[in-house]
């Protein structure tokens, strides 16, 4: 069993090496950490926006996830000639998502909402403002948990899709020089596949990020060894240091393996609490006033 002595880190290398999450474990270890993305974010056209027959004007708040439909979004306007009116309201999944919007707006001056990060969380504040005129701001490809709730709970919504994702080229990766590589989105996955093909021999381990991406690599068949966040591995810098610590001891690790999809559950769950909340609110709407 050969010793884990070099990552292949599908991210782009960060600006100052000492900061990276990965830096400690380098040097516990004395591993060498390559980092090559393997997709890159194309932001679409305006012409291709104007396609979506989506009016930006008509709504009075816009749903962002993420920074990088941020981004798009305010370029989308530029090139439109758009003036978002300082009335928008925008809603987003966590609080640095929100303070992104700084960037492009005055952050103190505008309504803007964050939740905890959580998709119930985010699903109570859209629910908040579901009398709002929502625009919900999407890349390609996405997770389908955001709209279907939507959907299921009958909330107005349009979405815009102001960018996608495409696979970078890995041919000049020689991969067989690492013993690990690191993944963080489904996207990542299908990159790999689609130009290495599923031979877990080519592969040894394979280190994924988030829920998505960890049943990606599983269904493709990857050999996956280390998953996060976990509740003793937080973040994929603890998770590898578990891991490597334990692989290069020589002691028995374990494959993860599948689990239910916890975001669809989670969507499936807010759903069936929220339609249980409304029937009781109709049925004590029905009760008859009682004779004082």
């Amino acid at each position: 069993m050969s010793k884990i002595k070099n990552l292949l880190v599908s991210q782009p290398a960060p600006s100052i090496i000492e900061k990276s999450p990965f830096f400690e474990l380098t040097q516990k270890y004395n591993l060498t950490v390559d980092y090559i993305p393997f997709i890159r974010v194309e932001g679409v056209s305006a012409k291709e926006f104007r396609a979506q027959k989506v009016g930006i004007l008509e709504h009075t708040a816009i749903i962002f996830s993420n920074r990088t439909t941020i981004d798009h979004f305010f370029r989308i306007c530029e090139e439109s000639r758009v003036t978002v009116p300082d009335t928008m309201k925008y809603l987003c999944y966590t609080e640095a998502v929100a303070l992104y919007l700084q960037k492009y707006i005055v952050y103190r001056k505008r309504k803007i909402s964050f939740a905890d990060g959580t998709f119930t969380g985010f699903m109570d504040l859209i629910l908040k403002h579901k009398a709002e005129k929502l625009l919900l701001t999407l890349s390609e490809p996405h997770k389908p948990e955001i709209p279907q709730t939507l959907e299921k709970l009958k909330i107005k919504f349009d979405r815009a899709v102001l960018a996608r994702t495409v696979s970078a080229d890995l041919s000049g990766i020689d991969f067989l020089k690492y013993q690990m590589v690191v993944l963080y989105s489904p996207s990542e996955v299908k990159a790999l596949v689609e130009q290495f093909g599923t031979s877990g021999t080519k592969f040894p381990h394979i280190a994924t990020f988030g829920d998505g991406t960890t049943r990606k690599a599983i269904e493709k068949g990857l050999n996956v060894s280390v998953m996060a966040p976990t509740v003793a591995a937080p973040s994929m810098a603890r998770a590898l240091e578990i891991f490597i610590g334990d692989h290069n001891a020589g002691r028995a690790t374990q494959a993860v393996e599948l689990q239910d999809d916890r975001q669809a559950r989670q969507a499936e769950e807010f759903v069936r609490i929220h339609q249980i909340k409304e029937l009781r609110r109709a049925k004590a709407a029905k009760k008859p006033t009682p004779k004082v």
